[in-house]
């Protein structure tokens, strides 16, 4: 991580853990907000009106997080309006690693070698660790936010005027179940996958384990009675949240994160549901499972000798292609 703009050593997954052994997650450090017309939203400072051509997002198609950003600007219809950067999956020393893997590519808006030397262009005495996503101002040359919650929800409205979607993830009648939904699916789910994989005692990671699985058996009975989204048949922001774990889970959190007692594959409705929010337009092009099984098996700490298991054989349309 970085320490007062300095890269301090090696990187490892876990900077932080409580005692009694639990991950604990980093808080994102940049919260500004992109609005319609430049006032300041939730948190941070204002200055950041929509404008097409504008900012920018890097990203890692490993990453569950910045995949969610990538989700909702494909089904926003903002593909002309924001630019994306893919950095290489396979983790360094210094983090994460501009071009040098298919499908990544390098920095061409900055020229830097890694995305913590985009953090210490903005900020040169920054303490913390180098995440992504990062939403970047092209016209200011700053980061305007690193939280994939807060990036979701703004690209969710804040470009509605130049684009004419009439989509909306966050719909007034269900904000508050998709924000009570979206708290127990970050917990349990999210980020149960690695709390469980990085845990540093039996307790903790049997604890996250079954947290993970009784989430898993909830949202399983929930799609049960045929529905086709997690609350009805619009898709919102918890479908969006969910669907970025269980994509990921038949192939790195099932084996590499010890989350083994069935894979996604053997719930019927999840993977159904798996399938068919792959089959909205755009969604697929947010999915390199060659970069997240690349990605994920890099980790030094969980992976020492980096091999990457040929399976398993992922039983959802055309997935291994992806």
């Amino acid at each position: 991580m970085l320490v007062n703009g300095t890269w301090t050593k090696d990187w490892t997954p876990v900077q932080a853990k409580d005692d009694k052994g639990r991950f604990v997650r980093q808080i994102s450090e940049f919260r500004h907000w992109i609005t319609k017309d430049g006032e300041p939203g939730p948190t941070g400072d204002g200055g950041f009106k929509a404008e097409k051509g504008r900012y920018h997002l890097y990203v890692a198609y490993i990453c569950p997080w910045a995949s969610r950003t990538l989700m909702v600007r494909a089904l926003k219809q903002l593909e002309e309006y924001i630019t994306v950067t893919v950095v290489n999956p396979v983790m360094t020393d210094q983090g994460w690693q501009f071009d040098g893997f298919p499908g990544s590519h390098a920095d061409e808006l900055n020229g830097h070698q890694y995305i913590h030397q985009l953090y210490t262009q903005v900020a040169p005495e920054f303490t913390g660790r180098a995440t992504v996503p990062v939403l970047w101002d092209k016209k200011t040359a700053t980061i305007v936010n690193n939280e994939s919650a807060d990036i979701i929800r703004m690209l969710n409205t804040a470009f509605d005027h130049l684009t004419g979607s009439v989509l909306d993830l966050y719909p007034e009648p269900q904000q508050q179940e998709i924000d009570q939904l979206n708290a127990s699916i970050y917990e349990q789910l999210n980020n149960g996958v690695y709390k469980a994989g990085f845990a540093s005692s039996q307790f903790a990671y049997e604890e996250a384990y079954q947290g993970v699985f009784n989430m898993l058996d909830i949202l399983e009975h929930q799609l049960s009675d045929g529905r086709s989204y997690l609350l009805g048949e619009q898709i919102t922001e918890s479908d969006i949240r969910t669907f970025v774990t269980l994509i990921r889970f038949d192939a790195a959190y099932y084996g590499l994160f010890k989350c083994n007692r069935n894979l996604i594959m053997q719930m019927p409705f999840l993977s159904k549901y798996v399938q068919r929010i792959l089959e909205v337009d755009g969604i697929r092009d947010t999915v390199s499972i060659d970069h997240i099984k690349q990605g994920y098996y890099s980790i030094k700490a969980l992976n020492p000798n980096g091999i990457v298991p040929v399976g398993p054989a992922l039983h959802i349309q055309n997935i291994d292609a992806l």
